[in-house]
């Protein structure tokens, strides 16, 4: 596992940066490279001080018991400007660190955020997957880019999210009524498999479980 940010440049203007982005979405596998998930991820980063410090949380959990069993908090100073379309490179250097902390790496992780639902096709998600190599799932709670029809009511519709006539996620509805999340292939996940993992891991709530656990400690106050 790619367990620290050593190596990696994050320390970019913003246009390079995005090219940086363009070279590594390359690198992105859109099939399943896992086989037995038993422990699950979800990662979030949270920018308490007015966006001076990066707080990112990994909670893993059982699969398909979703149970917590393990947590860790990472805390750093924001290095990298708040650029739309550019979050991996506030995020994923901290998220990398905090991977490295976990006793035993999860099988599959779940980013507040997106894959390929992304500009240019390289979302957090896909950042962090493709370093670290464990297969990676991007779930945001809004659009960054594409467009989509509304899926059907229940829960368990979903719509594929397209962007210059080409497919980049899925529109997910994962509680009935409720406003629908944004699944994306992150690495070594198919989008198929991606809506499955997310269905699965969000049995009551519109969020897969690790992901709000993980969100909480991120953003506490």
């Amino acid at each position: 596992m790619h367990a620290a940010a050593e190596g990696d440049d994050w320390d970019l203007a913003p246009r390079d940066a995005a090219q940086r982005q363009r070279e590594l979405a390359g690198q992105v596998v859109e099939a399943d490279r896992f086989s037995a998930v038993r422990r699950i991820a979800g990662i979030d980063a949270g920018f308490p001080d007015d966006g001076q410090v990066t707080r990112v949380a990994v909670v893993v959990m059982s699969y398909p018991g979703l149970e917590v069993v393990e947590e860790v908090v990472v805390e750093a100073p924001t290095r990298f400007p708040y650029v739309p379309g550019l979050l991996s490179f506030r995020e994923v250097p901290v998220m990398l660190e905090a991977l490295a902390r976990l006793a035993r790496s999860p099988d599959i992780l779940l980013v507040d955020g997106h894959g390929r639902a992304h500009p240019r096709r390289f979302g957090s998600a896909c950042h962090l997957g493709v370093l670290c190599g464990i297969p990676s799932v991007g779930v945001g709670k809004s659009r960054l880019c594409g467009s989509h029809d509304e899926p059907d009511l229940e829960r368990g519709a979903w719509t594929p999210l397209t962007h210059n006539e080409e497919a980049i996620g899925a529109v997910v509805r994962t509680r009935r009524k409720v406003s629908p999340v944004y699944v994306s292939v992150g690495h070594g996940v198919s989008l198929p498999s991606a809506i499955d993992l997310v269905l699965d891991c969000a049995p009551r709530y519109r969020l897969p479980e690790p992901i709000r656990a993980a969100d909480k400690l991120a953003t506490r106050k």
